[in-house]
């Protein structure tokens, strides 16, 4: 058999088919279970072995210029796919506004809204802090040790050292500048700025070195923080709870709380929500433990550490307190039915009309603070 002659044959047709179908069947055809390319392997058990070493490099010669035939050719079609769809599918910005304003708000800037509503009910101010910090209120005064992996220069934006001109010194660990990786470090100005007791929220951007469906360089997160005396582990979760309730607009809220580690509190603890399955589709509400439930890891909590209170200026004997994290682009998602968290710094105008609010829909807790546009 002339294999170059059916591998030329093969070229041939692969370079014809002007569909991404057409091409699909020319690979079934050659390299699907019952194609011709895989017949001829099939032969080689019948060969001897003198022959194999003969035949069995043209065959699977032939089948590796066949596959990268095809992969080249898929390419192929699917960048010119692409580029028809992006010369068609244009969004012309410059033209007219319309007669009624269209804008919306952002998803992040409703639940910001939908957060500080619940929480000022609760008792709770918002409290705001540097985007760029340094590294003793990020870390050292969050009871983060120095070997930490949260410190390593692939989790943490860090600002590029620089030497003192007039004493020649290089710039010290403490005072070294960051953008901050969490918005913890606003619980330590608080404190230093206005002592106990003390009940605040904290949201705002941070950044940390990672991208993926789930994951951004840039995202946004709420802290909470309560300081006061005779606090425990039950004030936190009564507060979750009201507060998850609230924001969901859901009374049958389940939470457990599992044991962990977070260098800033102790005892720590993983907080999850029960969920029911309904469908593909994962809606919260319900106990995690029935049939077709489960449970989802919402975010993480515990008690203040003692160094943490006391970095704050405060008397670890005498005050007490818990804090919390979550972040606000994943309570969006979760909320609002979005799979895709790069989809909320896109800019896409059809993704922000789809899924954006209102301006007159404030959030209040007596209209429901999440109704949508």
């Amino acid at each position: 058999m002339d294999y170059a002659a059916t591998g030329e044959q093969a070229q041939t047709r692969i370079d014809a088919a002007s569909e991404l179908d057409a091409l699909e069947q020319l690979r079934v055809e050659f390299m699907g279970k019952q194609g011709s390319i895989s017949g001829l392997l099939k032969t080689l058990g019948a060969l001897s072995a003198d022959e194999r070493q003969i035949v069995g490099p043209q065959i699977h010669a032939l089948r590796e210029s066949v596959s990268a035939a095809l992969a080249e050719r898929k390419q192929a079609l699917e960048s010119a796919a692409l580029a028809e769809q992006l010369a068609r599918d244009t969004l012309d910005l410059t033209l007219p506004a319309p007669e009624a304003p269209r804008g919306s708000i952002h998803p992040v800037s409703q639940v910001m809204d939908e957060l500080a509503e619940i929480f000022a009910d609760l008792g709770f101010a918002v409290a705001t802090g540097p985007e760029i910090e340094d590294d003793w209120h990020n870390f050292t005064a969050l009871n983060i040790p120095e070997s930490h992996p949260a410190r390593a220069m692939h989790d943490t934006f860090y600002f590029p050292e620089h030497n003192d001109a007039q004493s020649g010194t290089t710039q010290h660990n403490a005072s070294r500048m960051l953008l901050r990786t969490h918005t913890s470090p606003v619980q330590i100005r608080s404190m230093l700025e206005h002592g106990a007791p003390l009940r605040i929220i904290a949201p705002g951007r941070v950044y940390r070195s990672d991208s993926d469906a789930t994951h951004t360089p840039m995202f946004h997160q709420v802290e909470g923080l309560v300081i006061d005396k005779g606090i425990h582990l039950g004030h936190l979760k009564w507060t979750l709870e009201t507060f998850l309730k609230a924001f969901f607009e859901r009374e049958d809220i389940v939470l457990r709380l599992r044991p962990s580690y977070f260098p800033f509190t102790e005892p720590s603890v993983e907080v999850d929500v029960g969920f029911a399955l309904v469908g593909s589709k994962r809606v919260l509400g319900g106990s995690g433990d029935a049939p077709g439930h489960g449970w989802m890891e919402l975010l993480g909590s515990g008690m203040v550490n003692r160094k943490v209170i006391a970095a704050g200026g405060l008397d670890p004997d005498e005050w007490q307190g818990f804090a919390f994290g979550v972040g606000v682009d994943r309570l969006a998602m979760l909320k609002y039915g979005m799979d895709d968290l790069r989809a909320f710094f896109d800019g896409d105008v059809r993704w922000l009309a789809h899924y954006g609010f209102s301006p007159f829909d404030v959030p209040t807790l007596s209209a429901g603070v999440g109704t949508a546009a």
